[in-house]
């Protein structure tokens, strides 16, 4: 039997990324988002979702940029004190120990440490309430080489140890159980 609840975002686990942004004076930042997804395959489109107040948002909002970069194990607690702590009172970068790699296709810069960095450009600024949220194209996307088979040139995201958020908790991700579309192969 099933308990009937109040309305909630119960949709879980989430990843957990940290987003760097700039605003048009060069002044960075990095704000975790876990509010963040895929909503198109082409055009490459994304979102995140972020709160008003928060210190990044008016560097997203004033060059309509940003870079969305995945977390893994090794980056949890860098992940977890981005999400707490204020830009407006922080250098998050030199706090974390985070290396800045400047930006390919946007001006904001990506984290070195993270496997992979998506850079994107705002399309649209959707209010939602207590969040907003910065419906993006995907500009550029950098790969970290040691995840990339010499042989195939195959990305090996899996291998990275991301990092999923669900309900105020961090987890590593778990073993692969199935390919998309491993339950309709034909076997040999």
């Amino acid at each position: 039997m099933k308990q009937n609840w109040k309305p909630g975002t119960m949709i879980y686990p989430l990843p957990a990324v940290m987003v760097s942004c700039a605003d048009s004076n060069g002044n960075d930042n990095i704000i975790t988002v876990a509010w963040t997804g895929t909503i198109c395959t082409d055009p490459a489109m994304l979102y995140i979702s972020v709160r008003p107040e928060r210190h990044s948002y008016g560097m997203i909002k004033e060059t309509m940029e940003f870079t969305v970069n995945l977390t893994t194990k090794a980056l949890a607690k860098a992940t977890d004190w981005c999400g707490v702590k204020s830009g407006r009172d922080f250098d998050k970068w030199a706090e974390c120990g985070l290396t800045r790699e400047p930006g390919v296709m946007v001006s904001c810069p990506s984290i070195a440490e993270s496997p992979l960095s998506i850079e994107c450009r705002v399309k649209e600024i959707v209010p939602l309430g207590s969040h907003h949220m910065f419906i993006a194209e995907v500009l550029n996307v950098r790969a970290d080489e040691s995840l990339i088979d010499p042989s195939t040139g195959a990305f090996d995201l899996g291998a990275a140890g991301l990092l999923n958020y669900s309900h105020g908790h961090y987890y590593e991700q778990g073993a692969e159980i199935g390919r998309f579309g491993w339950t309709v192969k034909k076997k040999k």
